[in-house]
């Protein structure tokens, strides 16, 4: 059963007897997954539009299942080397059935292959319940074979959601499959 149809079936119904929630369009639900890239220092490099470009291009897509847009500076920064228009990241905003199959391969396939992974802090889900979560390495998601990739960039995941409050979110997050950090008990001197 694919997590859409899981959560159609069961999640919903979970949820409106959790919060009391007469209305189904009220049960909080994922809007949106962003996907993001920052290309930094890389873009600095002196082969980066011939070789690292496509090659980061390529991977992300293969990742996601769609082309990625790219963000361009919006104003230019001394500090950082920066100029208006250049190119600092790679963007994809992943919707309806996408969406589902990339939230399903996270829970499912990449967060196991995670090296030293104890759970999702809850401190990564905002208050307006969207969850912000951070991957060191490319290579942890299963289209990448580690031996055949040329580049290595890390990827920054969010995940929208259409719910009311942080609580309605994180109990959404535990039904999906998300596993969280159980929070720490402060000790008593």
């Amino acid at each position: 059963m694919t997590l859409k149809e899981q959560y159609q079936k069961n999640i919903i119904s979970e949820l409106e007897k959790e919060f009391g929630i007469s209305n189904k369009h009220n049960v909080p639900c994922l809007s949106k997954v962003v996907v993001n890239v920052g290309l930094g220092r890389k873009s600095q490099l002196a082969n980066f539009t011939d070789k690292l470009l496509p090659s980061i291009t390529k991977e992300l897509s293969l990742i996601v299942g769609q082309a990625p847009s790219q963000r361009l500076a919006k104003k230019s920064i001394a500090g950082f080397k920066l100029r208006e228009g250049q190119l600092v990241g790679l963007m994809v905003t992943l919707r309806g059935n996408r969406m589902y199959e990339f939230v399903d391969k996270l829970v499912k396939i990449v967060y196991p292959r995670v090296r030293d992974f104890k759970g999702v802090d809850l401190k990564n889900v905002d208050k307006n319940g969207n969850l912000n979560l951070g991957f060191r390495e490319n290579v942890v998601f299963p289209e990448i074979i580690s031996d055949q990739s040329s580049v290595d960039f890390g990827l920054q995941v969010t995940l929208v959601t259409k719910a009311k409050n942080r609580d309605q979110a994180i109990s959404l997050y535990n039904k999906i499959g998300f596993l969280f950090k159980k929070p720490k008990i402060a000790k008593k001197k």
